[in-house]
């Protein structure tokens, strides 16, 4: 199982854990958090720099892939910068179920459940 660096804002899944996905922990969550957030208007070197910053932990951890995913105008330059240092993006494929649970008191609760099936690489 190789590993795949989780490089988004959200813990990965049991089934990514499962699937050789590691989350980031500590400073080093906080720091790749920072670069995956956009307060105000980006530039473009703005987005190219948080790409960067991003591309540099995962060569630092020296992972062969990162499950990349959000802003869509930062998933290219974050697509180039982890190429650029060895590093082969990847993003996680899921599919949405609906699940229906009903309640005690008989209302029922409709969930949105996403099942993780794989990656597609970019």
């Amino acid at each position: 199982m190789n590993a795949i660096l989780n490089l988004t804002q959200h813990a990965a899944s049991p089934a990514q854990l499962e699937a050789g996905v590691i989350d980031l922990m500590g400073e080093l969550r906080e720091e790749a958090l920072r670069h995956l957030t956009f307060d105000t208007l980006p530039t473009g070197s703005d987005i190219v720099r948080k790409a960067r910053c991003l591309a540099a932990i995962a060569s630092h951890l020296r992972v062969p892939s990162a499950m990349i995913g959000g802003a869509p105008y930062l998933m290219g330059p974050l697509e180039a910068a982890l190429n650029a240092v060895g590093v082969k993006p990847l993003y996680a494929f899921s599919v949405r179920e609906s699940v229906e649970n009903t309640l005690p008191d008989g209302k029922v609760v409709k969930t949105a459940v996403f099942r993780h099936l794989g990656f597609y690489e970019a």
